[in-house]
């Protein structure tokens, strides 16, 4: 069983995530891109685990609401996010 540990740090980029790293999304930067992303699954709160990357780097692929959403790293950078520590 997995205990879950919110860390108040900096908030930054989900496209700032390395490879298997999870986070709390907080906020969005982009009003537009936002609807979008809220109506994907993306909505504060919700816990995001980074599990692949491209070999060219673009686009990503996260776990969020259960299933696996791939988007392009510009559409990451609009999702402020939380890092998360997981203890075993």
């Amino acid at each position: 069983m997995y205990t879950i540990q919110i860390m108040k740090v900096k908030l930054k980029n989900l496209s700032q995530l390395e490879v298997g790293q999870s986070a709390v999304i907080d906020s969005f930067t982009d009003k537009i891109m936002a609807l979008k992303l809220l109506e994907m699954g993306c909505t504060p709160g919700e816990i995001v685990k980074l599990d692949r990357v491209a070999p060219l780097g673009d686009p990503i692929a996260i776990s969020v609401s259960g299933y696996l959403l791939s988007l392009r790293k510009e559409e990451a950078s609009t999702i402020l996010v939380s890092t998360v520590k997981q203890k075993i």
